[in-house]
This record gives C-alpha cells, sequence and structure tokens, in this order.
C-alpha cells in the first residue's frame, strides 16, 4: 500500500491545506483527500506539483519524503 505523506509535509514545514491548494491549484477537496489519505485515485500531475512546490522549500527533500511503500504484511 502506498502511504502519501502530504500532512506529514505540511507540519513539518508549518504549511496549511489552504496554501497547498492556492500554491498548487488543486482543488481543496482534493489537498484534504490526500492529507487525511483517502484518496482513492492518485493524479500524476498533483503529486508533480505538490513535490516541486515543497522542493522550493527543501532542496534536499526526497521522494520518499513524500511517498512511501508500507508493505501490508508489515500493518
Amino acid at each position: 500500500m502506498f502511504k502519501i505523506k502530504i500532512s506529514d509535509l505540511l507540519g513539518k514545514y508549518k504549511k496549511t491545506q489552504l496554501w497547498l491548494c492556492e500554491e498548487t491549484g488543486i482543488r481543496p477537496a482534493t489537498i484534504s483527500n490526500y492529507y487525511h489519505e483517502k484518496i482513492v485515485r492518485i493524479n500524476k500531475d498533483d503529486l508533480e506539483k505538490i513535490y516541486n512546490l515543497f522542493k522550493t522549500i527543501d532542496p534536499n527533500l526526497k521522494t520518499t519524503d513524500m511517498i512511501e511503500f508500507v508493505d501490508d504484511d508489515v500493518l
């Protein structure tokens, strides 16, 4: 299972979901679904926008800081 760590990034950089919506142009409902990990379909363009935005804040950001694969057997 993939874990989208948008909530972790927003907390780490002290940003809000509203800020993320305004900066990326992604609908608030979609950001909320990413934040609460309730997203059903992952949009590649959304992930690129979010990643690139956080990359401007932290040039050392890695994709694993945003997306992680968690083995279902471990949960």
